[in-house]
């Protein structure tokens, strides 16, 4: 199974995605889009910006979990990670949403 993007519909009637990888784990996760086509915007800039190490922001929250965002060139969120446990783990996410960009297939919803 090759990384791919899954859209839905959330209960605030909002669009968004998740990149899941080739294993089926969700990788990164989208803000909510008003319409279908900002979202499939949002999918392709994590596509033309997800595989450089650089755009990604490695963070740590006020309870002491590990985080990431991915940047869009401008300086926009376009998606962020789970709450990891350490470090070396977030830095881990980090690698997984680079390969799945490599790998990922057309949005299916």
């Amino acid at each position: 199974m090759a990384a791919k993007f899954e859209t839905f519909e959330g209960k605030d009637g909002k669009q968004y995605f998740n990149l899941k990888a080739a294993n089926g784990q969700v990788v990164l996760s989208s803000q909510g889009y008003a319409s279908a086509a900002s979202c499939k915007n949002g999918m392709e800039s994590v596509k033309d910006n997800g595989d450089l190490e650089a755009n990604f922001e490695s963070l740590e929250s006020k309870n002491g979990k590990f985080y990431f965002n991915l940047k869009a060139k401008n300086g926009q969120v376009i998606g962020k990670s789970e709450m990891y446990e350490s470090a070396a783990n977030r830095d881990k996410g980090i690698q997984a949403v680079i390969r799945a960009v490599a790998g990922v297939i057309e949005a299916g919803g």
